[in-house]
């Protein structure tokens, strides 16, 4: 059963109801967002009194929801545009990163490329350079010496000083085209060189190489000896343009036009 309170014109509401209806009301219009419209009317019908006491009181609730709202939108607009900007950070650092290493690579390549050009070039000259066949040797006979010792009359190569044993070298790059006995010349070596001339090897104790092998400039291919006509060891080197006797030609010049100090 609902109990009424009994009202007359003898009894109007008391101060507190009518604020706090007041107040209810307000609050219930700003939610709804009909405040602006409704307000003039109840400011109307209302003493002063409960202008200052209750709808001054709802519009202050009001304004303290906007402004939290505000806050709360604006926080939220803060942290998206720190997500954004750390997510921008962290692309740029990536590409960074990527270019960093593309840019890397790209100084590896070129300085493994700049090495393998070095390497090449420094195999190249040593391939095409020449060297003396006996290593701190000199010419003890020389081009064209005459003599009863050989059976034309004159020398046809030059002889280096060697003690029996020491190490022959190749002058220059080549193919092995002759490796054995060869008559008065001992035990003899013939090299087709890169150019097209030929180089002899006489009066060997011992022959390191065959026929048809590669040799390189200072590649050790026999030692020295005093096999064939000869009167002590040493040895005999020859330039010429074939691989045959009688096809000689002055072997310090030969050398000394491959850069040779002979």
């Amino acid at each position: 059963m609902a109990f009424t309170r009994a009202t007359g014109k003898h009894r109007r509401p008391s101060r507190l109801t009518r604020t706090t209806a007041q107040v209810a009301g307000v609050a219930a219009l700003t939610t709804t967002g009909v405040i602006g419209g409704l307000a003039a009317p109840a400011l109307a019908a209302g003493d002063a009194a409960v202008e200052q006491t209750g709808l001054t009181k709802a519009l202050s609730i009001g304004d303290s929801l906007a402004e939290q709202i505000d806050a709360q939108a604006a926080a939220q607009q803060q942290a998206a545009d720190e997500a954004a900007a750390k997510k921008k950070a962290e692309a740029e650092a990536r590409r960074k990163a990527e270019e960093d290493r593309r840019k890397a690579e790209a100084k590896a390549k070129a300085e493994r490329a700049a090495k393998e050009r070095a390497a090449r070039e420094a195999e190249r000259k040593r391939l095409n350079a020449y060297v003396v066949p006996v290593t701190g040797s000199y010419v003890s006979t020389g081009y064209k010496a005459s003599s009863g010792l050989w059976s034309s009359g004159s020398h046809t190569g030059i002889d280096f000083h060697a003690a029996s044993g020491t190490s022959v070298h190749a002058v220059g790059s080549g193919t092995v085209v002759e490796a054995g006995w060869g008559g008065a010349y001992g035990n003899n070596i013939v090299i087709k060189m890169h150019d097209g001339t030929y180089t002899q090897y006489g009066h060997l104790s011992s022959i390191g190489v065959s026929v048809g092998q590669t040799v390189t400039p200072g590649q050790q291919i026999g030692l020295s000896g005093a096999t064939g006509n000869v009167t002590g060891p040493h040895l005999h080197f020859e330039a010429r343009t074939s691989p045959d006797y009688g096809s000689d030609i002055d072997p310090v010049a030969y050398l000394r036009s491959h850069g040779v100090n002979v």
